[in-house]
Order: C-alpha cells, then sequence, then structure tokens
C-alpha cells in the first residue's frame, strides 16, 4: 500500500539504454532530475508522463498509469517541454478558457493580445510561458518541466518559478530537469543525478 504522503511514485522505469529508474515524490514537493546530456533526464521525465513505451510503472495517489487510458494519465501528469508543440490556429485556441488568463498573462510579462496570434508569431520565450499556462490550466496533480525557462531572461524565469511554487502549495509534485543550478537550488526538495548510460 502506498504511503498517502508520497503522490508520485516510479518503479523499474527503463526504455533503450536508460533506467531502471526508481523515484518518489511527495505532495508539494520538487524533484530535480540532473546529469550530463545524453544521461537521459527528458526521457525519465516522458517515461513517467507515458509518452515513450517503456518497462515498469507510474503511480499517481497510488493509481498505476497501467490502470487507465494515456489521455487520462497525462490529464493528471503533464509534460512541458521546453519547446512545447501547437495545434490550433491562435495560441488561445490551446486554453478552455483563455479569457481567465489576465492575470497570470501579466505575471508572466505576456501581452494579452498574444492569446489571439499564430504560435509561430512568439517568440521561444513568449511559447514557453503560454505552454507553461496551457500545461496548469486545468490543475494536472504533476508537472513535468523539462527545462521550463531556459529561453527566458532570469527576472521572467523567476516571475514562472513563482508560479511553479503557488502549484507545489497546493500539492502538486514537480518533477524538473534546468541547466540552471540556482533555479535547481531554489525550486527542488531533493535531486536524482542520473549517469550517461554506457
Amino acid at each position: 500500500m502506498q504511503n498517502p504522503a508520497i503522490r508520485l511514485k516510479a518503479a523499474g522505469l527503463k526504455f533503450q539504454s536508460v533506467g531502471p529508474i526508481d523515484l518518489e515524490v511527495a505532495a508539494g514537493r520538487c524533484l530535480a532530475v540532473s546529469g550530463p546530456s545524453g544521461a537521459g533526464k527528458s526521457l525519465t521525465l516522458k517515461m513517467i508522463a507515458d509518452l515513450v513505451p517503456h518497462e515498469g510503472d507510474c503511480l499517481v495517489d497510488g493509481v498505476s498509469a497501467m490502470s487507465i487510458s494515456g489521455p487520462a494519465w497525462r490529464r493528471q501528469v503533464r509534460y512541458v517541454s521546453s519547446e512545447p508543440g501547437w495545434w490550433a490556429p491562435t495560441v488561445g485556441g490551446h486554453f478552455a478558457d483563455a479569457a481567465a488568463q489576465g492575470d497570470n498573462l501579466q505575471r508572466l510579462f505576456l501581452d494579452p493580445s498574444l492569446l489571439d496570434a499564430a504560435p509561430d508569431r512568439l517568440s521561444t520565450g513568449e511559447r514557453q510561458r503560454m505552454a507553461f499556462l496551457r500545461a496548469i490550466e486545468d490543475r494536472p496533480k504533476v508537472l513535468l518541466l523539462d527545462e521550463p525557462t531556459s529561453a527566458l531572461d532570469p527576472v521572467s524565469a523567476k516571475a514562472l518559478e513563482a508560479l511553479v511554487k503557488e502549484r507545489m502549495a497546493q500539492g502538486c509534485v514537480v518533477v524538473l530537469t534546468s541547466h540552471d543550478p540556482e533555479q535547481v537550488e531554489r525550486l527542488a526538495d531533493s535531486v536524482m543525478t542520473l549517469a550517461r548510460p554506457t
């Protein structure tokens, strides 16, 4: 039986030469995944999100990813790439309620008019921030943040981190990859270091 304080648990995750990986993260905590390039940091997040075929299993609040559909799993376990995909003709079309984003847009220094723009008209940093807001709109239980501020200036990065901390205060689990050691220090409660596969 899973400890009720443990919101996310992964056991035996393995894909190609990455893994097996075991981890546990309590509600409201952040785990940073570190390691050299090629160690499988992004792949680890994708395995947790069930976006690639893999061995092992993940559980959220004791419920196994294998017991529910992929889309249902990803509604509660959200992977956020450093350069996410876009499918609607406008940025606002990616939100259930774009009009409700006003406060968060302001906090991330984003002009509301960007919601009416095509995604490719935004800068990389603007797309990163919009993708983060898209990811947290329906309040998933787990956020998998893959270099979430790689294209942001320090002020914008810290503004996004403030929203991450708010989600954690509400019980969200965060698993983070970041090349910024100061960001890891600000956000992470623990660090898991991966070795480059041999």
